[in-house]
């Protein structure tokens, strides 16, 4: 009997003990401090970040007499699209009064072939630099690293007189060239490191079936590189369309791009200043970078997890 008794106590601790293991671990309770802290910080951070641009959308909705009430965190009354329009068509900087449209169009004119020039040298430098030793590799490692950390500001003078002696100062194509330079060092840095995850019995089987330079390059590494592709569009894409410096210093007023032709709408001194169509051309100026970074958010993240920046 005491034996019985024995193997029952052991059988019922043993499903005791499948059973604490087939139902897992006590979940954690919802409102415990550890979660309290996390979601009231990203609450307040988001907060913080929501909350100018929710200023700017509801200003940009209302007429002149509404905003002079003075509350400035009331939706509006009264919806207009007016300044909306306005801020398109007829805002007007200094003579100029054909608003953000021409400047859109140059900052279109601009950002694509800079981005398409500067991720296809970088991709095939960074594969070079990850795939094939060449003489001077290292050295050439070493300018682009020194290149990518460069203040631009340093450059200015000798740029504008690089681009005066060749005829292209003043003009899109400079400003196009200027960007595909300064864009390919970080560049080069993203796709080499990304091509230096990839796994090196790919390369090898390649080179061992005859695959040359361009072969491997297009049929294995190109297949399996568009999320790094997207960061690089990504990062291109912001950092062109959202440049100021660079469109105000090489180009004219002719070819102003749409972040210079916004400074100048937001900082005329002519007439009344008129907020709302301020905040509206604000928001129409940062649309294509937030519609790019919103569709392609998830390969972006994906891009940057599987070795945009491992060494």
């Amino acid at each position: 009997m005491a034996d019985q008794a024995t193997i029952s106590a052991a059988g019922l601790g043993a499903a005791r003990t499948s059973a604490s293991e087939a139902w897992g671990p006590r979940p954690r309770r919802a409102l415990s401090r550890r979660n309290i802290i996390i979601y009231g910080t990203l609450t307040v951070v988001a907060l913080y970040y929501l909350l100018p641009l929710y200023v700017m959308i509801v200003t940009s909705l209302k007429g002149m007499p509404e905003i002079r009430m003075g509350n400035i965190f009331s939706p509006p009354m009264e919806i207009t699209f007016e300044p909306w329009v306005k801020a398109w068509a007829t805002a007007c900087t200094g003579l100029n009064c054909e608003g953000l449209s021409r400047g859109f169009w140059n900052s279109v004119r601009i950002t694509i072939p800079s981005v398409v020039i500067s991720i296809l040298i970088a991709s095939v430098n960074g594969y070079a630099l990850a795939n094939w030793r060449f003489r001077g590799a290292d050295i050439f490692f070493t300018i682009l690293i020194v290149g990518a950390f460069i203040p631009y500001q340093v450059m200015i003078y000798p740029i504008v007189i690089i681009l005066r002696e060749m005829g292209l100062y003043g003009s899109l194509t400079g400003l196009v060239l200027v960007h595909t330079v300064f864009g390919m060092p970080i560049l080069t840095l993203l796709f080499r490191n990304y091509f230096a995850s990839v796994p090196e019995e790919l390369f090898k089987a390649a080179r061992v079936d005859g695959a040359g330079f361009w072969a491997i390059y297009f049929k294995i590494m190109l297949p399996m590189s568009l999320p790094i592709f997207v960061v690089a569009v990504i990062l291109q894409i912001t950092g062109i369309w959202n440049d100021f410096l660079f469109g105000v210093v090489y180009t004219k007023p002719d070819v102003y791009p749409m972040t210079v032709q916004l400074n100048n709408i937001v900082n005329s001194v002519q007439g009344v200043k008129e907020y709302n169509v301020n905040m509206a051309a604000t928001l129409l100026t940062g649309l294509v970078p937030l519609i790019v970074y919103f569709i392609s958010g998830k390969l972006f993240v994906r891009g940057i997890a599987a070795g945009a920046v491992k060494g």
